[in-house]
C-alpha cells in the first residue's frame, strides 16, 4: 500500500485513488526479492509485520521546493513496481509520504507523526538538509532509522555521533572540492565569483571550493555572494558578482534559485564558465524554465548513467529504467533527473530490507545499512554504494558533465572524494 499525504500529482492521484491511497495486489514474484520461508524466528519493530513494511518519508510536494516532490513520486513508483511483483521477500511496502509544504519547522512535527501515529518501521528519503538537522536529534533519540536522507551535507556522515542517519550521495564539500580542482588544472589564471544559499548546505559548497583551491583561494576568488532562501529575486546578487569582473561563477543556487541565477547572468550579458550543483540540474525543471540556450556551456556533475542518450535501452538496466517510467511513473519527464534519484534511493532502500531478512527491526535495519558493498542499476558504472560502521556516505564518486543546449554529456573520469585530497 502506498499512501500519500501531502499534494501529488493529479495523474498520480488518479492511479492512487480518491484518498490518495492504493492496495496494491501481488503479481509476478521480482527475483531475489521473495524467497521462501526461512528457519530462523522472526523478528519485528512497530512498522512490519509478516505482511507488510511501512516506511515514512516528508518532502516538498508544494512550496518552493515543489520540483523535488517529483523524487518522491517516483518513489513511490518504484514501491509500486515491488508491490507488483510480490514486495520485499512477500512483504508490500506501505510508503507513507507527507508534504512539508518546503517549511522546514513543520518537519519534525510531521516525524513525530509517522513514529507515534502511523508506527513506521524507519524515515526513508526526507527531503533537505534543514529538515534532517531537524530531524536528527529527535530520531536518533527515538532509535528510528533516518536512512538515506536526500541531502548531501556532510554532517550526515558521523555515526559516531548519529548512528541512525545516513546519507546517500557525495557531499556538497565534494562537489565544491571537485569543481575547484577543475578549474586549478584547466584554468588556472581565473577569476572565481561563488554565489551559495545563507545556510550549511551554502557554506559546505563555499568551503570545498577554498579547500580545493587551497593556498590560491585569496587570489583566485574574487567576489563572494550568499543570499536568503526567501529572497524574492537574485539580481542584486548576480549584479554584483558581475562587476567583480570575474571570468568563472560558481553558482552554487539550489532549485528554482537556480533557474533565477542562470537566467539573470544571461541577460546581464555575463557568460563566464558557470558550475551549477548536482541537487539543480533537472533539464526539465531548472533549465528549461530559464532558457536551454541560456543553459549552454554550463558544467554540473552525476552519478548516474545517461538514458535519453540514443541507444540508451542497448543497456538492459536503463531499458528497465524507462519501462518502469512508461509503466509506474508515465505523468513524469523524462528530462527530470529528479526521477532517476527516486528511482536510485528506493532501489538502495529495498536492497537494505531484502538484506534484512525476517529481522526486520530497526537495529538490523542500520546494521545492513552500515555494511553495503554493492551497485545499484542506474549509477554509472565505476560507482556503487559502499559503507562501513565509520562510513556512513554511501557515495563517494562523481563526474562532471556540461550542458550543451540541449542534454547533458559527460566528460573526464570517475571522481572520488576519497582521493581529491592527494
Amino acid at each position: 500500500m502506498l499512501s500519500f499525504c501531502g499534494k501529488p500529482e493529479p495523474a498520480l492521484l488518479g492511479r492512487l485513488g480518491a484518498k490518495a491511497t492504493v492496495d496494491l495486489g501481488l503479481a509476478l514474484l521480482l527475483s531475489g526479492l521473495v524467497s521462501p520461508p526461512g528457519l530462523a524466528q522472526k523478528k519485528y519493530d512497530t512498522g512490519a509485520t509478516d505482511s507488510e513494511i511501512k516506511i515514512g518519508n516528508i518532502t516538498t510536494y508544494s512550496g518552493s521546493g515543489e520540483a523535488y516532490g517529483a523524487i518522491g513520486h517516483a518513489e513511490a513508483a518504484y514501491f509500486q513496481m515491488i508491490n507488483d511483483h510480490g514486495g520485499v521477500r512477500g512483504r508490500r511496502i506501505m510508503f507513507v509520504s507527507l508534504d512539508n509544504g518546503s517549511d522546514t519547522t513543520q518537519s519534525l512535527a510531521l516525524a513525530r507523526k509517522l513514529v507515534e501515529q502511523d508506527g513506521v518501521l524507519l524515515i526513508f528519503s526526507a527531503m533537505g538538509t534543514e529538515t534532517n538537522l531537524a530531524l536528527r536529534p529527535y530520531l536518533n533519540e527515538k532509535a528510528v532509522p533516518q536512512l538515506f536522507i536526500d541531502a548531501s551535507s556532510a554532517t550526515f556522515d558521523d555515526p559516531a555521533h548519529f548512528p541512525w542517519t545516513m546519507g546517500f550521495y557525495a557531499s556538497y564539500r565534494t562537489e565544491g572540492l571537485a569543481y575547484a580542482k577543475y578549474i586549478l588544472q584547466k584554468k588556472p589564471t581565473a577569476k572565481i565569483a561563488v554565489l551559495y544559499e545563507n545556510n550549511e548546505s551554502g557554506r559546505e559548497y563555499l568551503s570545498g571550493v577554498h579547500e580545493g583551491l587551497g593556498e590560491r583561494a585569496s587570489a583566485m576568488i574574487v567576489r563572494e555572494v550568499s543570499y536568503q532562501p526567501s529572497a524574492p529575486s537574485l539580481d542584486s546578487q548576480l549584479a554584483v558578482l558581475k562587476d567583480s569582473g570575474a571570468d568563472v561563477f560558481f553558482d552554487f543556487a539550489v532549485g528554482a534559485k537556480a533557474t533565477q541565477s542562470i537566467r539573470e547572468a544571461y541577460d546581464l550579458d555575463w557568460h563566464p564558465l558557470q558550475f551549477i550543483p548536482n541537487a539543480s540540474l533537472s533539464t526539465a525543471a531548472f533549465l528549461d524554465p530559464a532558457g536551454l540556450e541560456k543553459a549552454r556551456g554550463i558544467i554540473a556533475n552525476a552519478r548516474s548513467k545517461a538514458w535519453l542518450e540514443r541507444g540508451a535501452r542497448s543497456d538492459p538496466e536503463v531499458r528497465d529504467f524507462l519501462d518502469w517510467m512508461s509503466r509506474y511513473n508515465p505523468q513524469a519527464s523524462l528530462h527530470d533527473q529528479n526521477n532517476v534519484a527516486g528511482y536510485e534511493r528506493a532501489e538502495a532502500v529495498v536492497e537494505v530490507l531484502r538484506k534484512c531478512g525476517d529481522d526486520l527491526t530497526r537495529a538490523n535495519v542500520m546494521k545492513q545499512a552500515a555494511n553495503l558493498n554493492t551497485r545499484i542499476a542506474m549509477l554509472r558504472p565505476g560507482i556503487s554504494l559502499q559503507t562501513t560502521p565509520s562510513d556512513f556516505q554511501p557515495i563517494h564518486q562523481l563526474f562532471l558533465i556540461r550542458f550543451d543546449g540541449r542534454k547533458w554529456v559527460p566528460f573526464g573520469a570517475i571522481i572520488d572524494d576519497r582521493k581529491l585530497g592527494e
